[in-house]
């Protein structure tokens, strides 16, 4: 398979014009799992590189989270979308329906602070990771998603419609991937006849690549929404101990303080900031992790072998799964399937290796200028 081109790096050279610090663009992702804040956060460090001065906005684990990086910045509360995930993978398309009120009154109200936001805080423009509700007429608004296309069963084609619907009204839709045919997304991010206003920037990854002695045979990453991230850390440390090798285990849950525990000669961490979890990628020579995007990005970025369990009934990840399966990129197991006797194989599997190129930042930042 020829070689990708990546655009990781951020253009050298900042705007020097932009030293004001009224250069206020609002960052705001969506709060389900942690991908949505985590890839937004070379967005945020190329926004200050570039004089702007980042507003976050976010909900729950992914303000957290956002707090915990960026404690110097303002951030603000939106209303939780309030996204009940089933127990059971084959109810969750239905449970999703069940939930579209709460997310319908919660967009609504978001509509409404952000307007508010946008006099109060004297915005220049907006930069939304799949918030519907996070947009304004008054001021450049740009959506950033992977789904162009929204995978959802017999229902794809309308869940799908109504995905373009909400871009149309954004005057710029960031696609965190490549535009030709050797890209992450597949069908997910790539349509038959794309909108002109849809712009492919490359992967986003917070992390580098770096020269470090292997300290862990495996890394457990964690992520996504309860009860699932829940039911699945259960089912592993049930059967970690079967596991021969050098563990640590990043248990996806940020609270107030990094709690640190050794069982057995696991090592398990409730949460860890980006320069911890970029040094343990770093340091351990495979992963095993749900196959979202925002974690795809990174194991590429930063050539890790790795095994995937995806999320039980959502489609997004079932099928990248599945994808990068039949690339012979990585293997994947479904959970109630998964043995830890499975990483042998999934180690035989390399991911694909990428030529970077920056990301032009200074011209995507163009839109806030106009």
């Amino acid at each position: 398979m020829p070689h990708l081109k990546s655009f990781y790096l951020a253009d050298v050279k900042p705007l020097l014009k932009m030293s004001d610090s009224a250069q206020k663009i609002l960052v705001a992702p969506l709060n389900w799992g942690l991908g949505h804040a985590t890839r937004c956060i070379p967005i945020i460090r190329a926004l200050q590189t570039f004089g702007y001065t980042p507003v976050l906005a976010s909900d729950g684990q992914a303000l957290a989270l956002l707090k915990k990086e960026f404690p110097e910045l303002t951030t603000l509360e939106l209303p939780s979308y309030d996204i009940e995930y089933a127990r059971d993978g084959a109810e969750f398309k239905w449970k999703m329906i069940k939930n579209l009120p709460r997310m319908v009154d919660a967009i609504r109200l978001e509509k409404k602070m952000v307007r508010q936001w946008v006099k109060d805080h004297g915005l220049l423009g907006i930069i939304s990771d799949n918030r519907p509700g996070v947009f304004s007429k008054k001021i450049p608004s740009v959506f950033i998603t992977h789904q162009l296309r929204v995978l959802s069963g017999n229902t794809t084609w309308i869940s799908s419609k109504l995905h373009q619907h909400i871009i149309k009204k954004f005057e710029e839709c960031w696609v965190p991937d490549f535009e030709s045919s050797h890209n992450l997304s597949g069908k997910l991010g790539h349509l038959k006849n794309p909108d002109d206003k849809i712009k492919y920037i490359g992967p986003l990854s917070r992390f580098e690549k770096k020269t470090e002695p292997i300290q862990y045979d495996l890394m457990v990453l964690l992520s996504g929404p309860e009860p699932q991230r829940g039911m699945l850390e259960e089912r592993l440390r049930a059967q970690i101990d079967r596991y021969n090798g050098r563990v640590i285990f990043i248990c996806g849950r940020v609270e107030e303080k990094q709690k640190i525990t050794e069982v057995d000669g696991v090592t398990y961490y409730n949460f860890m900031t980006s320069s911890e979890l970029e040094k343990a990628f770093n340091q351990s020579a495979f992963v095993l992790a749900r196959s979202g995007y925002t974690t795809l990005m990174d194991l590429v970025k930063l050539q890790k072998k790795a095994f995937f369990i995806p999320t039980p009934g959502q489609y997004e990840q079932e099928y990248l799964a599945k994808r990068m399966r039949k690339n012979g990129w990585f293997l994947s197991a479904k959970q109630d399937d998964f043995r830890f006797s499975d990483i042998t194989q999934g180690q035989l599997h390399q991911p694909p290796k990428l030529v970077e190129e920056p990301v032009h930042w200074k011209n995507l930042f163009c839109l806030f200028e106009q």
